[in-house]
């Protein structure tokens, strides 16, 4: 990390920058304040590139210490069909029909390879992501 600090000073020239990495909760606290400051820097300005580098350094903190974990493959999917504001009926023919889409939602069934390649195409989900494994409702 402090290599890819250095070589972006150097490209950018940024030798005056105050930045260094985050450590601490405290120093997480200032660099979000900072970036908060200078957000709407004008591009190419010095100010700019320091907000370019802190937003690099502040999303390297979050991945360590704050992980999103992935949702389940049905959790997914009901978030994807509310992005696309679809209802079950609209993947009913990717999962074999309304009555197994309404088991697979109701997580009373689970996806078959052929539902994962089909949801994938339809829904632009990862296959990945589908094939995580989940527990089915009693």
């Amino acid at each position: 990390m402090l290599n890819t600090i250095r070589l972006m000073q150097i490209l950018f020239n940024l030798e005056t920058m105050d930045i260094k990495l985050i450590k601490t909760e405290e120093d997480y606290q200032m660099a979000l304040d900072k970036l908060d400051e200078i957000f709407d820097a004008h591009e190419g300005t010095s100010e700019s590139d320091q907000a370019d580098i802190l937003a690099l350094l502040i999303d390297e903190y979050e991945n360590v210490h704050y992980p999103i974990e992935a949702p389940d493959p049905i959790e997914a999917i009901k978030i994807r069909m509310e992005e696309m504001q679809l209802k079950q009926k609209d993947i009913a023919a990717a999962l074999g029909g309304r009555n197994r889409a309404s088991e697979i939602l109701n997580r009373k069934r689970k996806l078959t390879v052929d539902m994962i390649r089909k949801l994938t195409k339809s829904l632009n989900l990862s296959a990945s992501l589908l094939i995580k494994d989940y527990k089915l409702s009693a």
